[in-house]
């Protein structure tokens, strides 16, 4: 089974009594695979001697590629895949993406930084006193979604209270990336997030933002959204009407500040509580842990594979390399135990989970709905007023 999870696989990694041994076999996007192998580094260092030996493959692309369809059978042994990413109709294994410990490419800090400036940005402007518009700042260019979602935009016909603009990294890049600053995007009301090719990186960084998250119905999980709730941590947004759907959840939020302004703080509270570093690698240990456990065999040292650990990894880097490996090292085993993992959903508690979700996004379809034949009753009766002849008065024409 893992031997077959490597056709697509970027390196494979071994753990041996705490050491870790990586055969590479691709190079992937800009240096997902070189973060993601930092942070799983980082773990060992956090919790020395907890691993069990274990080996598995490393798929550092986007969209998940094990399809539920073809191992329905019993013992049809579906390759345990890694990724950062999965949805309803495949199985990879979802773990945390490179960003957390920094996107040297987009100058992004390592999570534990970002999440400290993007609390301090957070402070210098209340919800209250923000831009009363739903911001996006992002590439279109990734998925027809997002380019759909580009049509939302004001122009001198139509304002669908959305403020959309489009990111040129290259551009930011020459620049120093001085205007991308995550810190100082939390300046609206509402901020959206839609998928882009898969997932994307950036839903931790909204979400964080103390704006109500609007969030376009998406295809894709990573490894802490299923536990969010629509209406608690951010307000859904179909994906198959995004313009109107935008237009009624800022008029909402506008009419009904309290409430739009709780669920606002409902997502940035879940990112700053439940998504802090030690949390992260906890999940890291905990899945690496029970995937271990799974293996029937005793894994062994590929003969082209080679030994990494933290200091030949940040040694020979420089620059951002460095210093974000520097700033997201960790520096001294943690004294306790990783926390405790909760039993799994039985098969009841789950469905209920999946329906309390679900009816809040009905609840809030229906509200739209409901606000959209208003209005569009209203245009009716306007037009059919202006219809109507003059009673009583000359026609001035």
């Amino acid at each position: 089974m893992v031997e077959r999870a490597r056709r697509t696989a970027h390196f494979r990694l071994v753990v041996l009594d705490g050491r870790a041994y990586v055969e590479k076999y691709r190079s992937a996007v800009q240096t997902r695979d070189v973060f993601t192998l930092w942070g799983i580094l980082q773990l060992l260092r956090r919790y020395p001697g907890r691993l069990p030996d274990l080996e598995l493959m490393f798929d550092c692309d986007d969209r998940p590629l094990i399809q539920m369809k073809d191992y329905r059978r019993p013992k049809s042994g579906p390759p345990p895949l890694f990724r950062y990413c999965g949805d309803g109709k495949t199985l990879d294994i979802v773990f945390p993406d490179w960003s957390f410990w920094g996107w040297v490419e987009t100058n992004i800090k390592p999570w534990t930084h970002v999440l400290k400036d993007i609390g301090e940005g957070n402070k210098r402007i209340k919800w209250e006193d923000r831009v009363p518009y739903a911001y996006w700042k992002g590439n279109p260019d990734v998925a027809s979604t997002r380019r759909d979602l580009l049509k939302c935009n004001v122009t001198d016909k139509y304002d669908w209270n959305a403020r959309l603009f489009k990111q040129d990294w290259g551009k930011q890049s020459k620049r120093g990336y001085k205007q991308s600053n995550l810190e100082d995007q939390c300046t609206h009301r509402y901020k959206i997030y839609i998928d882009g090719w898969a997932w994307s990186v950036s839903k931790k960084y909204i979400l964080a933002c103390d704006s109500m998250t609007l969030f376009v119905r998406p295809s894709y999980y990573d490894f802490f959204t299923r536990g969010m709730v629509p209406l608690q941590h951010y307000w859904p947004i179909r994906d198959n009407s995004k313009c109107t759907s935008l237009k009624f959840a800022v008029e909402w939020g506008n009419n009904h500040t309290d409430e739009a302004k709780t669920i606002a703080n409902g997502g940035s509270h879940f990112i700053f509580n439940e998504l802090k570093m030690e949390y992260v690698y906890d999940y890291m240990y905990h899945v690496l842990s029970e995937y271990g456990r799974l293996l029937t065999y005793k894994p062994r040292i590929p003969p082209k594979a080679v030994e990494v650990c933290s200091e030949t990894m940040a040694c020979p880097s420089n620059g951002t390399y460095r210093r974000f490996m520097e700033e997201s090292m960790v520096m001294s085993p943690r004294g306790g135990a990783p926390c405790t993992l909760p039993p799994p959903f039985d098969p009841p508690s789950l469905q209920a989970f999946n329906e309390k979700a679900a009816r809040s996004t009905w609840q809030v379809e229906m509200m739209e709905n409901d606000y959209w034949r208003e209005v569009n009753s209203k245009d009716k009766d306007k037009n059919k007023d202006m219809k109507k002849p003059l009673q009583g008065k000359k026609n001035p024409f």
